[in-house]
């Protein structure tokens, strides 16, 4: 086994077409994991394997590999770059020591890269950065660390300079080193020349040298000293005066090159290997209670701890369910039991695997620091710890943004409902920002997702991967109904024919409940009018009318029943008519308690560049939102607002025009609010056609 100190656990994340999968495909060729680098535009990269992935050359879903460099073991995930797939940078991002965030060279800072970038400063991620495609056309290194300061507030620590620029690209100078490295024409990463630094940039060299130099000496107060008295710090000192600020995030070491040209990647793994931390150098994961608050204890990173892992993604494929884990403490053995301290339960180990995109090798043992997948686990679900039964523990779990839009889905024919139910059964497993529900009324099934690009892949994967054919409809807002005053009034169920007939006569008050309460009934009956045995009966017919409003069928919500008198028959009274009497009650005094539609109002959060802030606040006004709060941040500004759901479908390409495909937003359901009568009685018209149609 590799020691610790020898681990880096990264992540490549970026923008959309920045160059990611490319850069990883350039790594495990010259690791020597791969002996022929596929193309993300022929649909042949290692770590884009699945179908969706190929056709549309993006990535969907990490992928996770494991390769070698100068003796160090490296676990990198390959991250998705499109927004409605940031979960997977979010999990990815919850389970590394270190990232590489590769930008374009000619896109610069674009709006995911801020996003990705904001997820790893809260994850408290190392990152290196690598400025890529710099022989593309409009490509401009300098450009490109003016805007990571400018738009992401970071500090670039430039170590590379680049030679020549999009077609005269050839190669890059070590600004530490003062040494060129300049390839060839035929585009092999091995095929280069260590040179001189060339006379036009000798000057500039210099310059960043000694930039590099008092950023890195800042590190040390010893050698600050030192160097201010004229002493030139080793390169071993400047490294460990880099290594120490780039895992403290004072600044980033900012490489260039090209990765499909494969110029530069070389000092990029070098960097890796000699900036990014190894397990034991970050933070380690704080335990937490049951409910998820901090225990105030960590699991330390080291194989004689107690074994605590975490699950942090699942994948069904060819060979079964797969558990990726990240092993934070102790060891994990082929055959031993284990613990999910989220259900309780224990299971045994059966097989291991280490990754390398879709393929894998069987392996016995792992250890604090490893990223692996476990085969056929049940139960386990993202965010579940695993730990040694005798050592229970939970690790702070993952939190996931709230599903934004929901499409209705049902299957053409009927044997596809039994194949959808099991396809989405996977599918939930391994996603959990796809949520998925089933409307009652309508018998349709409801998808929820991150966005339209999210749930059309969801569709395309039910129809291609587990061949179930369906049509898609429009998602129905859930709104629900409540009284608004209270009234007096009395019911009395009656009825004889033949035999023994049946009676119940109720007097009660119904008035509005505090808003969450739902149904609350009393009695405060006396005299015995009404026995006591007959009570429940009472309750149970009025609680079963509250999932059928008045209005247009909607659930009813917070309703306060007290029983007050009544009478009964001593042969034709029973419990059934009893029940009876109630429900009759409740359809009858509803409507005369000022019946109101509730709609839900959902807690929303933009993020938005400055300059869009005025368009995104009159838009939010105009679907009746409240803004209730807004902050700004280094790169860019957070508004938050209440607006009713059914006015947020459609938004993201609203939002995404209005500021130039950089604005983002998530939304969580927050509370039912009263619904204005304008909309109400559309609302109310469209749901009695749309019974009336079923019917």
């Amino acid at each position: 086994m590799t020691e610790l100190a020898k681990y880096r656990n990264i992540g490549i994340f970026a923008h959309v077409d920045a160059g990611k999968t490319t850069t990883t495909e350039r790594i495990l060729k010259l690791t020597g994991k791969i002996h022929r680098t596929g193309e993300v535009h022929d649909g042949a990269a290692t770590t884009d394997f699945m179908e969706q992935e190929q056709e549309r050359g993006i990535t969907i879903q990490s992928a996770a590999t494991t390769c070698f460099w100068k003796d160090h073991r490296m676990n990198i995930i390959d991250t998705p770059g499109h927004v409605d797939f940031t979960v997977e940078v979010y999990r990815s991002l919850k389970v590394l020591d270190g990232g590489v965030g590769v930008f374009c060279g000619s896109g610069g800072v674009e709006p995911q890269s801020e996003t990705n970038w904001r997820y790893a400063n809260e994850s408290e991620v190392a990152r290196i950065i690598f400025v890529n495609k710099l022989d593309r056309m409009g490509a401009d290194f300098y450009r490109v660390t003016d805007q990571v300061k400018k738009v992401l507030g970071a500090t670039p620590l430039i170590m590379t300079l680049p030679i020549g620029i999009e077609d005269d690209f050839v190669g890059v100078v070590d600004v530490l080193t003062k040494k060129a490295y300049v390839w060839d024409d035929t585009g092999l990463p091995e095929n280069y020349e260590v040179l001189d630094v060339p006379a036009d940039m000798v000057d500039d060299v210099d310059m960043y040298h000694e930039q590099l130099l008092e950023t890195a000496v800042e590190q040390d107060d010893d050698l600050m000293m030192a160097y201010m008295e004229g002493e030139v710090p080793s390169i071993e000192d400047i490294k460990k005066c880099i290594r120490k600020g780039t895992i403290a995030l004072d600044f980033f070491p900012t490489y260039c090159g090209s990765a499909f040209k494969n110029k530069g990647v070389q000092l990029v793994l070098d960097a890796v290997v000699d900036y990014l931390p190894c397990p034991t150098e970050v933070d380690p994961q704080p335990l937490t209670d049951e409910e998820g608050n901090p225990t105030g204890e960590v699991a330390t990173v080291s194989e004689e701890e107690p074994l605590r892992a975490l699950a942090f993604k699942i994948m069904d494929d060819r060979f079964g369910a797969l558990t990726f884990v990240r092993i934070y403490s102790g060891v994990l053995e082929k055959g031993t039991t284990i613990l999910n301290s989220f259900t309780g339960k224990t299971e045994r180990i059966g097989r291991m695997v280490e990754m390398h995109a879709d393929d894998r090798n069987e392996i016995d043992r792992a250890q604090a620091g490893d990223i692996i997948a476990i085969v056929g686990m049940k139960n386990v679900q993202t965010g579940h710890t695993l730990c040694d039964p005798k050592h229970a523990c939970t690790l702070e779990p993952m939190v996931f943004p709230e599903p934004v839009i929901s499409i209705a889905v049902k299957p053409k024919d009927k044997g596809g409902s039994e194949k959808m139910g099991i396809a989405i059964g996977k599918m939930v497993a391994e996603d959990p920002s796809f949520r998925v529900e089933t409307d009652e009324d309508s018998g349709e099934t409801i998808l929820r997702g991150m966005g339209e690009l999210h749930l059309d892949i969801k569709v395309d994967i039910l129809k291609r991967t587990y061949a179930v054919e369906l049509e898609v409809g429009k998602p129905q807002v859930a709104y629900r109904e409540t009284i608004t005053k209270a009234i007096e009034d009395s019911y009395t169920h009656k009825k004889q024919s033949g035999g023994s007939g049946q009676f119940g006569k109720i007097d009660y008050h119904i008035r509005p409940a505090e808003p969450g309460t739902g149904f609350k009934f009393t009695s405060s009956v006396v005299g015995g009018n009404v026995p006591k045995e007959f009570f429940p009966a009472i309750e149970k017919g009025f609680a079963s009318m509250m999932h059928t409003g008045t209005l247009a069928g909607f659930p009813v919500l917070d309703v306060e029943i007290e029983l007050f008198d009544g009478g009964y028959h001593a042969v034709d009274s029973s419990a059934v008519a009893f029940e009876i009497a109630a429900r009759g009650a409740f359809r009858q005094s509803i409507p005369k308690a000022g019946a109101q539609l509730l709609e839900p109002i959902m807690k929303v959060d933009v993020f938005t560049p400055e300059d869009h802030v005025g368009d995104v606040i009159g838009d939010l006004n105009r679907r009746r939102g409240m803004i209730k709060d807004q902050e700004a941040g280094v790169t860019g500004v957070r508004i938050k607002a209440d607006v009713p759901l059914a006015e947020m479908f459609g938004y993201i390409g609203t939002l995404r025009t209005m500021t130039s495909g950089r604005g983002q937003f998530s939304m969580e359901f927050s509370h039912y609010m009263h619904c204005p009568a304008n909309v109400a009685e559309t609302v109310i018209a469209e749901e009695k056609e749309r019974q009336a149609a079923k019917k």
